[in-house]
């Protein structure tokens, strides 16, 4: 099914995109096809049950690129799908991510296509995600993570180079959704670090950071007992490290019993704030 459906959004967007046995391109990037790059920890990478609700009513115009092998889902790495979840891998859940795409076509005009490249780890440090330290953090990672760094060959940041660069092929990268910092938390150096990880992205896919935001989401706040909240004292910083960089409110936002990981409604209002504050930068007024 999954298979069909990228063939057909393919047709239909007239982009030859490449088939997943690896047809070559023929056309030039599509400047109405707009991606974002996803990368963080669990909270990105997605922890809430799928609902019935999250697999419904998806345009075809939110899409997503496999940045693994999803065999059960028929999805392979660097092909195009729509956007059902899960997004980042087939063990994961909601992120953020889902309703962003959903709520950036809602107010975008019908021209234009969302897609999103995922690479995310539970658990995972920003380090993951540093150019000069990705491989090392990946080859030592602790047993319980190593079963989900894996699929990105031990490199996340790498991972996600190369997809960003297999997605600037039919579209225009619009900016980053981070989603990271709890086992970075009470780090004061984290903001720096954020901004080598964005420095090295930029640099290695061309960008222009005056017109790449970077968007940076809470963790579970303190209002509702979030266990890492202090890290939203550090957070709140990255603006004064990182020039065009927007944190994304996770107040009033519902968690789930361990206090870490939003639930599937608080997954579902982090992503309408990432749409909005994204829509608000393209000076565009979001839809109530």
């Amino acid at each position: 099914m999954f298979r069909k459906l990228f063939i057909a959004v393919a047709l239909l967007a007239t982009v030859a995109c490449g088939s997943q046995n690896g047809t070559k391109m023929t056309q030039k990037p599509d400047k109405n096809f707009y991606i974002y790059l996803a990368f963080g920890q669990s909270n990105m990478e997605g922890n809430a049950r799928i609902e019935d609700q999250d697999r419904e009513g998806i345009s075809d115009r939110w899409l997503m690129m496999a940045s693994v092998d999803m065999p059960k889902m028929e999805r392979e790495m660097y092909g195009w799908y729509t956007a059902v979840p899960p997004l980042c891998r087939e063990s994961n859940g909601l992120t953020p991510v889902d309703y962003f795409g959903r709520t950036m076509v809602e107010n975008l005009p019908e021209k234009v296509r969302v897609g999103v490249v995922m690479v995310a780890v539970g658990g995972c440090k920003i380090e993951a995600f540093m150019k000069d330290r990705a491989q090392e953090y990946g080859d030592n990672a602790a047993m319980w993570m190593k079963n989900w760094i894996k699929p990105y060959d031990n490199n996340c940041y790498q991972r996600l180079l190369d997809c960003a660069k297999e997605a600037q092929k039919v579209g225009v990268i619009k900016g980053f959704l981070m989603h990271q910092g709890e086992s970075n938390i009470d780090e004061e150096d984290w903001p720096e670090k954020v901004k080598y990880v964005y420095d090295c992205l930029i640099e290695d896919l061309g960008l222009d950071p005056k017109k790449t935001p970077l968007l940076a989401g809470e963790v579970v706040n303190a209002d509702v007992q979030g266990r890492s909240a202090s890290m939203n004292d550090i957070i709140a910083k990255l603006p004064e490290t990182l020039p065009n960089s927007y944190v994304i409110s996770s107040k009033g936002v519902t968690c789930g019993f361990d206090h870490l990981h939003f639930d599937a409604a608080g997954y579902r209002e982090m992503g309408r704030r990432y749409a909005n504050q994204m829509l608000t930068l393209m000076g565009i007024t979001p839809k109530e």
